[in-house]
């Protein structure tokens, strides 16, 4: 009789064995690196490109949303897409759709034309962020999850820092050329991608990506792990990708009355995630997804909800701005905590024999949705009620998203089969 050998789950403190990142991982930080530089290049020029064709600030903000919006609305479909076609492919496809969308942007004629193909690139970027996670969730060892997600997150925020500095140097030869190089760029790392993930372990299934068991979004749903992921992924959205980014320099300049402010602060909570990344992931493996989820909502809540009583009048300047500066850092810190544990929270639920494109999808939905609701919400709270009450607001919505991981069981474990949740 054959013997039977007992798996026993592991404790979610003990330490996983530290396994390399298959080469396949470092070829999509390195496209991404290429992505998070040419989005830099392009964001300084952007407006007023916009504004070239005898338009209105009203209508120049509308060509920097209507890629949100696009990749919103396309969402669902990427995943389908993603389920049926496979990852490799719809990464490469996305790819090839932004670069030819920066490469027409930068031959726009008319306002219209600028925002048609910006739109269109942002069906691209939602084809290329889902894949890239599906293909993240299948490629990443479970024991490492949270570090590879950490490498992801560092190399966008270090492109993202480095491409408008370069993209305004560009501009000094006009306003087309970092569109132009945008474009050339992404279609190299096309072809780098195209070699770099043509690994035997992307074709080990006998009929094609689809032959893998489909995790549903009914499924996952089912799971109050992955409807605490949802809801802070609104909220991660909400103010990390959308308040801190829109509202905050508006504070500095309103309040402080310093240009240099605004900058100042986002590269000072830049540097608090960028600092953090270096450690919470592996942090994640070790200690659990949800413990780290859990302070980095609480620090968030805390730090961006008194955001607006960093104010020069009764303060004083030096005071305001150590708080301003102060509170920053720490939300940056508070954001560099919940992005990998939360990236790995959704590869323990779909794991990496399952195809699970609608839910990934469903999760980049839940982002984008608080980074365009965000900014409008609290700006409008902001015109009302002051900064103090629209910060305040941001600081609700982190430690709403907390209660539901209180009743939320941790996706960290070793299984037999993983992805069985």
């Amino acid at each position: 009789m054959a013997q039977t050998r007992a798996v026993t789950p592991a404790s979610p403190t003990s330490r996983p064995a530290r396994v390399p990142i298959p080469s396949e991982i470092w070829v999509l930080v390195g496209a991404a690196f290429v992505i998070a530089v040419g989005y830099g290049l392009i964001s300084p020029v952007l407006p007023g490109f916009a504004r070239s064709f005898d338009v209105g600030i009203a209508a120049a903000t509308v060509v920097v949303s209507i890629f949100a919006a696009f990749r919103l609305l396309f969402a669902p479909a990427g995943g389908i897409l993603v389920e049926k076609l496979g990852e490799r492919p719809i990464y490469i496809t996305g790819l090839l759709i932004v670069a030819a969308s920066s490469l027409a942007t930068a031959f726009a004629q008319t306002y219209w034309q600028l925002l048609l193909f910006r739109g269109l690139g942002g069906i691209g970027s939602t084809m290329f962020t889902i894949s890239s996670m599906a293909l993240i969730v299948r490629l990443a060892p479970p024991s490492a999850r949270g570090r590879v997600s950490s490498i992801f997150a560092s190399s966008f925020l270090i492109g993202g820092m480095i491409g408008p500095v370069v993209g305004g140097f560009l501009a000094e030869w006009g306003m087309r050329v970092p569109f132009v190089v945008y474009a050339v760029a992404l279609f190299i790392a096309a072809g780098v991608v195209k070699v770099g993930l043509g690994g035997a372990r992307l074709r080990s299934a006998p009929t094609g990506d689809a032959a893998r068991p489909v995790l549903t979004l009914g499924e996952a749903w089912r799971h109050p792990s992955y409807r605490a992921v949802l809801v802070s992924g609104v909220a991660n959205g909400w103010v990390n990708m959308g308040a801190r980014i829109a509202v905050l320099p508006l504070l500095a300049a309103a309040v402080l009355d310093r240009p240099w402010v605004a900058g100042a602060a986002l590269a000072v909570g830049a540097v608090g995630t960028a600092i953090t990344l270096q450690f919470s992931g592996a942090l994640a493996d070790r200690v659990g997804r949800r413990p780290m989820i859990l302070l980095g909502l609480g620090l968030l809540g805390v730090t961006v909800g008194a955001l607006g009583t960093a104010k020069h009048d009764g303060l004083g300047l030096t005071t305001a701005l150590v708080l301003l500066f102060g509170l920053t850092l720490a939300s940056g810190v508070g954001a560099g905590f919940v992005g990998p544990a939360t990236q790995a929270a959704v590869a323990d639920i779909v794991g990496h024999d399952r195809n699970g494109g609608k839910v990934l999808a469903a999760f980049q939905m839940a982002q984008d949705l608080g980074a365009i609701l965000g900014p409008i919400l609290i700006g409008l709270a902001a015109d009302r009620f002051g900064f103090e009450v629209a910060f305040a607001i941001c600081g609700v919505v982190c430690l709403v998203a907390i209660l539901p991981w209180l009743r939320a069981p941790e996706t960290l474990r070793l299984r037999p089969a993983d992805g069985e949740i």
